[in-house]
């Protein structure tokens, strides 16, 4: 497994596990912490970030993912939309205030999650694919299943701002780890435009 492969699994495990630590008790934090809040706000909560990534990621993918050879920087963009929605639900007083927190979670989802996958299958040892990605899958699946007791625990102790908080920092070292990806990733991109110029020139004699 290459190196540019382990940052950005490394990264996904720590942000999904992060949001994982919410997902045991988002539907109570809606219904009894926030004003307007309800189990009926928390499912449109839920349909806002649904319909927004599905609605949005599919011309994002054709008409800009696609075509932009540096996609990592899509992937920092979306992924530090993703990022402050932890943040936006500590200050959320009223449900509206999540509404918009949702939306934005759906949009950058949208950006980062196609280019995440673009990455990947680029990134990944062509014989040993399954393998890898088994190596993901089981990361992700451990590192949410543990975050579901947890995040649980921690509200349960402390409250839900201080888990939101957490869920951030969190979520924000793996937005990190995107960064330093980038930079790789546009080092050896400036290298291959370098080297494709030089062709061109050497051609042209």
């Amino acid at each position: 497994m290459n190196n540019k492969l382990k940052l950005l699994i490394l990264s996904d495990i720590l942000i999904i596990s992060s949001f994982g630590l919410i997902a045991p008790i988002f539907a109570i934090f809606i219904d009894g912490g926030i004003e307007g809040g309800s189990l009926v706000s928390a499912g449109l909560a839920t349909t806002i970030f649904l319909v927004v990534k599905s609605s949005a990621q599919l011309p994002l993918s054709k008409y800009l993912i696609d075509k932009e050879k540096h996609k990592t920087r899509l992937l920092v963009f979306g992924t530090f939309m993703i990022i402050t929605v932890p943040f936006i639900y500590v200050f959320a007083e009223h449900v509206n205030t999540i509404f918009v927190a949702q939306a934005i979670y759906g949009l950058g989802t949208a950006f980062a999650y196609p280019a995440w996958f673009s990455l990947f299958v680029t990134y990944v040892n062509k014989k040993h694919k399954s393998f890898e990605y088994a190596i993901y899958s089981t990361s992700v699946g451990l590192g949410t299943a543990l975050a579901a007791f947890l995040g649980a625990s921690i509200a349960e102790t402390f409250g839900f701002k201080p888990l939101f908080i957490f869920v951030g920092v969190i979520a924000f070292l793996g937005f990190l780890l995107l960064i330093v990806l980038d930079r790789i990733e546009g080092r050896e991109l400036r290298r291959d435009e370098m080297l494709r110029k030089k062709r061109e020139r050497e051609g042209r004699r």
